[in-house]
């Protein structure tokens, strides 16, 4: 039995349902689907040289890699591989293979500093520092059980604020383009980001496929959004948080939670059952908002990160 990495077919129905089973397998907290897996390959930026790899066996896909440049950060170089290996299928070599293809794709393209993140398991740890890999920071799943929680009552908006919802802003989104610009410029994270490409962000954020505009929740003052909570649904059980964020300007003034419990009490409303976000372990206060709705964190990602050369 013989290991092989290669680059994900999109045109192949069978590859792009392995990619998925593998992905769930290796991290059940995170929604992948086939129309969510095309509509990142078809809009891969070109500064990105972004590959998604595949480690086969028999036929069988078991490993999977996301490789890339993060292109809208402002420091050249920096370079991610986050590589997942079926759990029952560990131990065949998928993951080297994976990584060391995934480096020299990389390092061919002026890759400085590479970084993936790396499930907090023992295993896994020592996989990647077996590597060269050093620890980082780290970040959380957590999950709600939207069904049987007891959701915080709703309130109404302080003075001067009103709530509207990202449907409101379907025929002209730039107003939410700015203020997700404004709220990823002040997230935690290794590699500093700058959305600066309008037509981009619209392709990528906007029209993703698993985007919900009914159920993502803005909070607008003096007609300009302040603060969001971004929904991704699955139309059959499941809900995400993208994005839950507030500008400098208006925070201290519960718009997290205000815009995040009105987009989860009508996300139950719909049916939704399940909801999941992730949080960076150094994020405090969305933490706190988290675990004042009934979140659980149910796993952590390290981040890992390793010079080249």
């Amino acid at each position: 039995m013989t290991v092989i990495v290669r680059d994900l077919r999109p045109d192949a129905p069978a590859e792009i349902e392995g990619f998925i089973r593998v992905r769930h397998a290796a991290l059940p907290y995170v929604f992948f689907s086939p129309e969510s897996l095309r509509h990142a390959i078809s809009l891969s930026h070109p500064r990105a040289h972004a590959r998604k790899l595949v480690a086969e066996e028999d036929g069988e896909i078991i490993g999977t890699a996301q490789v890339g440049l993060a292109h809208e950060s402002p420091v050249p170089g920096q370079g991610f591989l986050n590589v997942y290996v079926d759990p029952a299928r560990t131990g065949r070599g998928a993951g080297a293979l994976l990584v060391r293809t995934a480096e020299e794709h990389l390092a061919a393209h002026g890759a400085t500093n590479l970084f993936a993140w790396v499930v907090d398991e023992p295993g896994n740890r020592a996989f990647a520092e077996r590597h060269g890999y050093r620890p980082s920071r780290s970040a959380h799943f957590l999950r709600l059980d939207l069904a049987h929680t007891a959701l915080p009552p709703l309130q109404d908006p302080p003075p001067g604020i009103e709530l509207r919802t990202a449907a409101d802003f379907a025929d002209d989104p730039r107003p939410l383009f700015a203020l997700d610009a404004a709220v990823a410029a002040d997230e935690p994270g290794d590699i500093d980001v700058e959305f600066t490409d309008y037509e981009a962000w619209v392709a990528e954020t906007w029209r993703y496929p698993h985007l919900d505009l009914e159920l993502t929740s803005v909070a607008v003052a003096d007609g300009h959004p302040v603060a969001f909570s971004v929904a991704h649904t699955n139309g059959a059980g499941r809900y995400g948080t993208g994005m839950t964020g507030t500008v400098r300007d208006h925070r201290g003034r519960g718009l997290a939670k205000l815009v995040k419990n009105h987009s989860l009490h009508r996300a139950r409303a719909a049916g939704y059952t399940e909801a999941y976000t992730g949080n960076d372990s150094d994020n405090g206060p969305m933490l706190a908002i988290n675990q004042w709705f009934g979140y659980e964190i149910r796993a952590t990602e390290v981040r890992y990160v390793r010079a080249v050369g």
